[in-house]
């Protein structure tokens, strides 16, 4: 087996297709934006502005950061366009939201982000009073400028849905090494993911993407009538709201990476594995609840989630591998071993360590100096050694809860851990996350969802 062909499984398939969909997105895009200000086009009169946005934030257990939260959108938008859903909260969320000055509802019971994000857009008669709903997630904040990047795509009115950036807070005082490399981790999967992959599915003539992340994006309220938003057996609501749009044939899929938001990334293994695992669960049992039709979208899920499981079998079986090819390579005795030099024989016919070892390794560095050129970041580099491990970690979950989504799910949630807010300025060459931030023991997709 040739490098460049396991270069291929760790790269992915996908990425290269959608990349240089990307690739002519960017230039069609940049060649519109030239003629317009030749022609010295400007924005429609009848444009949507903030003042036509609601802000709903569905919150559970969230008095360590929603303060913050409403502090950071409300200098964005009108307070009185700030709603928020507790959902069953046993802490001072509700209390806290209230000394505000935003509206707040509360739930009887813990429902379900879906259930309460259900709840909450009928009580407070959103789809009525306002012309769109930025969903937020409340350990999320969002950066100046985003309704300037998001709003222009709702002039197109087979827009429905516009899905924002996502960025990660770092701050390395308070993480532990191990918390520094799963952050970091995760930034490199948006990073990746979302101009390497979201911004190719989401161009106008090729529009199928398979999330509109829950944690800041938005959607024109006449489209949320039709979409079923809490069915049951669901574990979270991204994936499913997507797929309703597509499948219901509701309209497009906008994003922008100028609209950005913050938010806060698991800093333990724990509850890395546990969000992950929300994720994957979430995503099978939206394909379990809709069927495949015959259109770009099921086309292009269908590769993904094939690849998917390519990849994550690959990744798994990588560490065995290795194993059978290193062994006997130091220590040749080993072929005596019972059944050791069949299996050996069988495997390196295909492949050998060295070949292996730079496809996996190589792949995975040239991604990781991508990330840190994009991001300017040159902690990527210090720590690129250990992402490969973490994909043996997300290859894991990820074929760990393929059987398992199948059961049902009450789709009810648990936030996780906070911790202390900690005021940091933010940097006037980078793009951060607003003055106050808070650190979390975990949260977080990518392209993906967010609780």
């Amino acid at each position: 087996m040739p490098w460049w062909s396991v270069a291929i499984v760790v790269f992915g398939v996908n990425f290269a297709l959608w990349a240089s969909i990307g690739l002519v997105r960017l230039l069609e895009e940049t060649w519109v934006k030239r003629r317009r200000r030749s022609a010295g086009s400007g924005n429609a009169a009848d444009s949507m502005t903030v003042t036509d946005v609601a802000v709903l934030i569905p919150a559970h257990n969230e008095e360590l950061v929603i303060e913050d939260s409403i502090a950071a959108i409300a200098a964005l938008v009108p307070r009185e366009n700030i709603h928020v859903v507790s959902d069953g909260s046993t802490d001072k969320t509700a209390e806290l939201a209230r000394r505000t000055g935003v509206n707040v509802i509360e739930t009887r019971t813990n429902v379900g982000k879906a259930g309460a994000l259900e709840e909450a857009i009928g009580r407070f008669g959103l789809v009525g009073r306002f012309q769109a709903v930025l969903l937020l997630d409340a350990d999320t904040t969002i950066e100046p400028g985003y309704f300037e990047a998001a709003l222009p795509h709702f002039e197109d009115p087979r827009v429905v849905a516009v899905a924002g950036a996502v960025r990660t807070h770092w701050q390395a005082r308070s993480l532990s090494f191990i918390g520094k490399v799963l952050v970091c981790h995760r930034e490199r999967i948006y990073a990746i993911s979302q101009r390497l992959l979201k911004f190719g599915q989401t161009w106008r003539y090729t529009n199928a993407t398979h999330i509109v992340p829950g944690f800041a994006s938005m959607y024109r309220t006449s489209v949320l009538p039709h979409i079923e938003m809490n069915p049951p057996g669901l574990v979270i609501e991204d994936f499913n709201m997507t797929f309703e749009v597509y499948q219901k044939r509701l309209g497009k899929v906008a994003f922008t990476l100028g609209a950005v938001a913050v938010t806060q990334d698991p800093d333990n293994l724990r509850d890395y594995v546990r969000q992950i695992k929300r994720w994957g669960l979430g995503l099978w049992q939206t394909v379990r609840r809709h069927p495949p039709q015959l259109s770009l979208f099921s086309a292009m899920l269908t590769m993904l989630l094939l690849e998917q499981l390519t990849s994550s079998m690959f990744f798994v079986l990588l560490p065995l591998l290795v194993l059978v090819l290193a062994v006997p390579a130091l220590y040749p005795t080993a072929l005596d071993w019972p059944g050791i030099t069949q299996v050996h024989e069988t495997v390196s016919t295909h492949m050998s360590l060295q070949v292996l070892l730079l496809a996996v390794t190589g792949a995975d560095l040239l991604l990781t100096v991508l990330v840190a050129l994009i991001e300017r970041r040159a902690r990527f580099l210090a720590l690129w050694i250990f992402f490969p491990f973490l994909r043996i970690l997300d290859a894991l979950v990820a074929l760990y809860v393929f059987p398992r989504a199948w059961l049902s799910s009450t789709g009810k949630w648990t936030s996780p851990a906070r911790r202390a807010v900690v005021l940091r300025p933010a940097h006037k060459d980078q793009m951060s996350a607003p003055a106050t931030v808070a650190v979390l023991s975990a949260s977080s997709a990518s392209l993906l969802p967010k609780d």
